[in-house]
């Protein structure tokens, strides 16, 4: 069974197939998102809400999440590998 990530409102993805956990601060963290927007690739898990968190997945999906990322993190149980 593949362990699976909530990302707020009900969504999940495979903790499996994850790659990276960025914040959407940046200039080139918006460009990551306008580019998976043209590709097709853009997966908006937030129900209309601010983007807290983007997951890069290993199948070249963008996934956004309303939850923070220290929140994701704390639930992968990396709180303590990760600075």
């Amino acid at each position: 069974m593949t362990d699976l990530l909530d990302i707020g409102f009900g969504n999940l993805v495979s903790s499996m197939r994850l790659i990276a956990l960025v914040t959407p601060d940046s200039a080139p963290a918006r460009r990551l998102i306008a580019d998976a927007r043209e590709r097709g690739a853009l997966i908006d898990a937030t129900s209309g809400k601010k983007t807290r968190s983007i997951l890069v997945m290993d199948s070249d999906h963008i996934v956004l999440s309303a939850l923070e990322t220290d929140t994701l993190r704390d639930s992968l149980g990396a709180a303590g590998e990760v600075d």
